[in-house]
């Protein structure tokens, strides 16, 4: 069977290698362009997160539905959030660095510090589809870090009712991040 423009999707869901070897062919652009937008400053991340990106759309392709967003929209979606996320690798694997292992020379501050800014915005874009209460809940606990007792005492909420608009806060940004090209694998 010929893979085409027409059944590339359906095929990519039986799990027809040939499929992705026509996302490769004919959809990478779209990746590419992304990544260079998010990752232009860590060049070294690039091929692994686009080996990554790929094999998002490979596993999470049941995900995909036509009504809610384009196949481009989609694939951009994972490229988007996938890059994010090896931005925070990076400023996480630069924090773990033992400070006499490292000189950290100016340039190198700068793009830690852009690529902060960067992971900061795209953060606050995401939280900014919750309400204010909401918004300052997630900023407290995936942030700040801090324990479910501590908010719930700061906020002046129970344990139970933090929980549910956890969880119904979770459930909004998933549909959310679906709607605009996301998807809802891996912890998204």
């Amino acid at each position: 069977m010929k893979i085409t423009e027409h059944n590339f999707i359906d095929e990519l869901k039986k799990g027809n290698e040939r499929a992705l070897e026509y996302v490769i062919d004919n959809h990478t652009w779209i990746i590419k362009t992304v990544l260079k937008k998010h990752l232009y400053n860590l060049m070294d991340f690039y091929e692994e997160c686009m080996n990554d990106c790929l094999l998002a759309i490979w596993e999470n392709i049941h995900y995909y539905n036509p009504q809610k967003s384009t196949f481009k929209n989609w694939v951009g979606g994972i490229a988007k959030y996938k890059s994010i996320d090896y931005m925070r690798k990076y400023l996480k694997n630069m924090e773990n660095k033992n400070i006499e292992e490292v000189i950290i020379a100016v340039e190198d501050q700068t793009h830690r510090e852009i690529i902060a800014n960067e992971v900061r915005e795209e953060t606050e874009k995401i939280l900014s589809n919750l309400p204010e209460k909401d918004r300052i809940i997630f900023k407290k606990l995936y942030l700040q870090d801090e324990k479910i007792d501590e908010v719930s005492q700061d906020m002046g909420i129970s344990k139970s009712v933090l929980y549910n608009r956890v969880s119904r806060g979770k459930k909004r940004l998933r549909d959310k991040i679906n709607m605009q090209g996301g998807y809802k694998g891996e912890g998204y």
